[in-house]
């Protein structure tokens, strides 16, 4: 990774957390996922900062994991610890204010990862796409159950089974973000609401946000999904959607069982 890819900033009280590889769609690689987890660990850390803003240059919020990494997880060649659980586990133990401002289209643990923010403001022809089942894995982030729990088991199953999109507009409709508004305007609205949150009383804004969420279930469950993605990382079906992808073909997982 270089080391611009996540940039991090401080805006005020707000700590800023910005996706920086516009170049290869914002996906996330195993370096970045640490530097992320550094920032909330950071933020956790220092009480000047007061809320957390994710946001991302380019078209796209985040592609999602870097499929090379998950190619190179499946093949056994990949090395070294893996600071996505770390990111992830961090993201909900959050409990200062995160505010995510996603410009265009959300894909992958880019999607799951706005149903731990608690406040999020979307373009309104972004689109927020959870391809798990396609590439032969399987929901994380706890999605198997915050995705439910925000839209309903059968919308929440027709973009984790089915692997449909869901537009911006829809998605603050929904109750996933706050507002869909033209992509100019998504990062001065969400940089707004975080300096209005920043300007709250701390501990009374700290308690609320423990009172609206049960970490330990969302901590629970995406252990629990971390055990079965790490086993179809290792899969037959996903070697052939991953070699598929690199093949830039149509998978075929008819002759897997």
């Amino acid at each position: 990774m270089s080391d611009t890819d996540i940039l991090t900033r401080r805006d005020g009280a707000l700590l800023e957390l910005r996706f920086n590889r516009p170049a290869k769609k914002n996906a996330i690689t195993n370096m970045m996922y640490a530097a992320l987890a550094d920032g909330f660990e950071a933020a956790a850390a220092d009480k000047t900062v007061r809320a957390i803003l994710i946001t991302a240059e380019g078209d796209l919020f985040s592609a999602g994991n870097d499929l090379m990494d998950f190619a190179a997880q499946n093949s056994g060649a990949f090395a070294g610890p893996r600071h996505v659980e770390r990111f992830l586990e961090r993201m909900i133990e959050a409990e200062k204010p995160v505010i995510a401002a996603v410009q265009g289209d959300a894909v992958g643990v880019g999607a799951t990862m706005l149903l731990h923010c608690d406040l999020v403001y979307v373009a309104e022809a972004a689109r927020l796409i959870t391809p798990f089942v396609n590439l032969a894995l399987v929901p994380e982030n706890a999605s198997s159950l915050t995705l439910p729990g925000r839209i309903g088991h059968v919308r929440a199953f027709e973009m984790l089974g089915l692997c449909e999109p869901l537009r911006g507009a829809e998605a603050a409709r929904l109750g996933i973000a706050n507002a869909a508004l033209p992509p100019a305007e998504v990062e001065p609205r969400a940089r707004a609401a975080a300096h209005a949150l920043a300007q709250k009383p701390a501990e009374a804004l700290r308690l609320t946000k423990a009172l609206m969420r049960d970490t330990h279930a969302a901590k629970a469950r995406m252990k629990e999904e971390m055990a079965v993605f790490s086993e179809r990382l290792r899969s037959p079906e996903a070697a052939e959607a991953f070699a598929a992808f690199m093949e830039r073909r149509t998978p075929d997982f008819s002759k897997l069982g």
